[in-house]
C-alpha cells in the first residue's frame, strides 16, 4: 500500500527545461518511478540525446517536445500533440529558468523582462494550458520549481529573486483556483545546487565557503537531492497537499 503511494506507473509527466541540469535530473526520477516522461526544450538536438540517455537508464517511454514555453502559440500546440500523440498529461513540472547577475541599477529592462518572462511568464502559459485539460479530467499534478529566492534576497539577482517570488504565488493561486477540480500545484524551492548554471560560484573559494558555512546541512545540494521531493508531489502520496512550496535546501531557509 505504501509502495503504491509513489508509484507512478501509467502517468505522463511533461517537464520543461528537461534537456540538461535539474529538469534532466526531475525527469530521470519520474521516469524512473514509472512515469512516461515528455522532455522538453528548445534544442530539437539536445532533447534526441537527453531522451537517448534516459530511456537508457530509466527502461522507460522518453518523448520530446521542442518548444519555446513563452510563446503562447506554441505551448498550446505542443501540448495539443503531446496530449494526442502521447496521452493525456497527468504531471507538469514547470522548470524552465534563467539566472542574471547584476546590480539592480544596472539591469536594463530588456533583461528584466527576459528573467520574468523566462521564470515566471512561462509557468502561467504552460500551467494554464496544461491546467485547462486537467480541469476538465479532474485530476492533475502541477509542480512549479521555485528557488530559496523565493522568499529571500541578496545582492545582484533582483530579477531572478522576483521572478521566483511570483512563481510561489502563482503557485497558490494556481492552488486557489484549481484545486475543487482535483488538480494540485506546489512548488519545489530548491537551495543552491551544483548545476552547470552555479558551476562558475561553486568554484569561487569565497562564495563557496559562505555557502558552506551558510547551510546547516555544510555543502551544496545535487540534482539527485530533488528527486525525493517531486516524486512525492508528483505521487497519490500528496493528494491532500496543495499550495506549498517546499524548500530542498540543507536547512538554509531555517535558519538565520
Amino acid at each position: 500500500m505504501t509502495r503504491s503511494l509513489f508509484d507512478l506507473t501509467g502517468r505522463r509527466a511533461l517537464v520543461t527545461g528537461s534537456s540538461r541540469g535539474i529538469g534532466a535530473a526531475l525527469a530521470a526520477g519520474l521516469a524512473e518511478s514509472g512515469a512516461e516522461v515528455v522532455l522538453n526544450g528548445r534544442d530539437p538536438g539536445a532533447l534526441r540525446v537527453a531522451a537517448a540517455d534516459l530511456a537508457e537508464r530509466s527502461g522507460g517511454t522518453v518523448h520530446t517536445a521542442s518548444f519555446d514555453v513563452t510563446d503562447a502559440a506554441a505551448v498550446e500546440a505542443a501540448v495539443e500533440e503531446v496530449e494526442r500523440d502521447v496521452g493525456p498529461i497527468d504531471v507538469l513540472v514547470n522548470n524552465t529558468g534563467v539566472q542574471h547577475r547584476e546590480p539592480l541599477l544596472q539591469v536594463s529592462t530588456e533583461n528584466w523582462r527576459r528573467v520574468v518572462d523566462t521564470n515566471l511568464t512561462s509557468a502561467f502559459i504552460v500551467g494554464r494550458t496544461v491546467a485547462a485539460r486537467m480541469v476538465e479530467r479532474g485530476h492533475g499534478k502541477i509542480v512549479n520549481v521555485c528557488s530559496v529566492q523565493s522568499r529571500l534576497a541578496r545582492p545582484g539577482i533582483a530579477a531572478y529573486a522576483a521572478s521566483k517570488g511570483g512563481l510561489a504565488m502563482l503557485t497558490q493561486a494556481m492552488c486557489a483556483e484549481w484545486a475543487s477540480a482535483g488538480v494540485t500545484a506546489n512548488g519545489l524551492a530548491p537551495g543552491y545546487v551544483i548545476t552547470e548554471l552555479t558551476r562558475a560560484l561553486v568554484e569561487d573559494p569565497r562564495f563557496d565557503a559562505w555557502i558552506t558555512g551558510r547551510t546547516p546541512a555544510g555543502r551544496w545540494g545535487r540534482v539527485e537531492d530533488l528527486v525525493g521531493t517531486l516524486v512525492w508531489l508528483a505521487a497519490p502520496a500528496s493528494d491532500f497537499v496543495n499550495g506549498q512550496v517546499i524548500a530542498v535546501d540543507g536547512g538554509l531557509t531555517a535558519v538565520i
